[in-house]
């Protein structure tokens, strides 16, 4: 095989089929010209997207964690209420709402002109988070201020749900299939150390900044900026489907989508388990900020480095899970991940006879969250590369959208759920240790779903 036939065959499928037709030899991106990259980390494009990635998931943690610390022990009647799944559940119902829509959106038009344009509306809802944090400075934390914070979160979550499917979507448009598990187990890294990075600024934010809050939203609108300027250098591809036309079973799951799903229902099923797991993961997140504060009593820094040892341990997972996949989708790397996760729960679920009710105590929960975010990263990165590589390339955005709606209404139910078993601990005296019990009992239903009746339906031997 000569050196161009071998270049063409790196090609994403979307590239090759556009570079063949006349016309179609703009340099807009390095498919236009016909060159191929033996890696993604040699493509501009690709840093392009992961910079604009770690910026905006750097962000949305940032604020949300602070949003969190606020809300874990809110004043109420005399007595401290945490209010965590409010500020869970206003973040995520717009995703409910509207990723429906952003999937339309990202095969109707460029997802690349979708990227940008979600990167201008971040700034805007950036500025107004720095009202929300003047008002709590000067007006402490009331129902006007709670009103207005949730207010700005939702505005978060509507912005990232028009990202979401871009962003996922736009990989296989501009990297071949053999690479994107690579691609995906970096940018998922990078994205946990920009949570890492987030969620443990947040607990130093609020410490220092005490009563001048507002500065940290001045912090977030500059980030903002950044990753607006970084999006102008993903590339520059086509609407995978201009003439698709909106169809109001788009703001659910599309009519088109759900019949693939009767023809391959190994697909319906990995989004089923995908959305109990971020259901499972936004509980935990919860949950570990009310370990922190109100079980072990540490401040808002050390609480946010327990949210953070869990990014440090997806990290590590995400990069092992890709070696381990060798550059396909791996069931074993994902049941192992997932079970490894559980047990790492039950473990953090153990109370003691000692004054913080805990047997791991903060050191211990530490090295316990780190530990379950490498089965979290070992999971979930072959779940991803599954559902991203399975799919037709026409309905590949609306696939990322239907997900992320699915994900998103396990999350919007994470707040429910949540609160209901918050009561239900402090009814029967549990600590607040006992939410990772639940957290566990739920990932373990998922996988014996996996075990039972998904893998043995999934009539593709070669990745197994």
């Amino acid at each position: 095989m000569n050196e161009g036939a071998s270049q063409k065959a790196e090609l994403p499928p979307q590239a090759a089929a556009q570079a063949s037709q006349p016309g179609n030899d703009r340099p807009e991106s390095a498919w236009w010209t016909g060159r191929a990259y033996a890696s993604p980390y040699q493509n501009p494009a690709f840093w392009g997207l992961s910079i604009t990635q770690f910026l905006g998931a750097f962000n949305d943690n940032l604020y949300k964690q602070i949003l969190l610390l606020l809300f874990v022990a809110v004043p109420w009647n005399g007595q401290t209420r945490d209010l965590q799944w409010l500020a869970t559940g206003c973040f995520s119902l717009p995703f409910v709402l509207f990723s429906g829509y952003a999937g339309y959106l990202s095969d109707r038009y460029s997802k690349r002109r979708v990227i940008i344009a979600s990167k201008v509306a971040e700034i805007l809802i950036m500025a107004a988070g720095i009202g929300g944090f003047a008002l709590w400075t000067s007006m402490g934390m009331n129902a006007v201020t709670i009103g207005l914070l949730c207010v700005t979160i939702f505005c978060m979550g509507a912005q990232s749900a028009f990202f979401g499917p871009g962003k996922y979507g736009i990989l296989p448009e501009f990297l071949p299939e053999r690479q994107l598990p690579d691609a995906n187990g970096f940018i998922l890294m990078t994205t946990f150390v920009a949570v890492i990075l987030g969620s443990a600024l947040a607990g130093t934010l609020l410490e220092w900044f005490g009563q001048r809050l507002w500065a940290a939203g001045v912090v977030c609108t500059g980030i903002a900026v950044l990753g607006t300027l970084s999006s102008l250098l993903v590339a520059r591809v086509a609407a995978a489907n201009p003439a698709l036309r909106f169809e109001r079973s788009a703001l659910v799951i599309p009519g088109e989508l759900r019949q693939h799903f009767r023809a391959d229902p190994s697909l319906w099923g990995a989004l089923l388990v995908s959305s109990v797991f971020w259901m499972s993961a936004a509980i935990a997140q919860m949950a570990v900020n009310a370990l922190g504060k109100l079980q072990l009593g540490v401040g808002d820094q050390k609480t946010s480095l327990l949210v953070a040892s869990i990014s440090i341990g997806i990290a590590f997972g995400s990069v092992l899970a890709a070696r381990m996949s060798r550059h396909r989708f791996h069931t074993r790397v994902l049941m192992a991940g997932l079970w490894g996760l559980c047990s790492c729960l039950v473990l953090l679920a153990i109370p003691a006879a000692n004054p913080q009710r805990h047997l791991l105590g903060y050191g211990g929960s530490i090295g316990a969250l780190i530990v379950a975010g490498a089965f979290t990263g070992m999971f979930s990165v072959p779940l991803q590369v599954f559902l991203q590589a399975r799919p037709p390339q026409t309905l590949k955005g609306r696939m990322i959208a239907s997900q992320n709606l699915l994900n998103w209404i396990g999350i919007t139910a994470s707040a429910p759920i949540y609160h209901l078993a918050t009561v239900a601990l402090e009814k029967a005296n549990v600590p607040p240790c006992g939410m990772f019990l639940v957290v566990a009992g739920m990932l373990a239903a998922a996988g014996l779903y996996l075990h039972i009746a998904w893998l043995p339906r999934l009539v593709q031997p070669a990745v197994r």
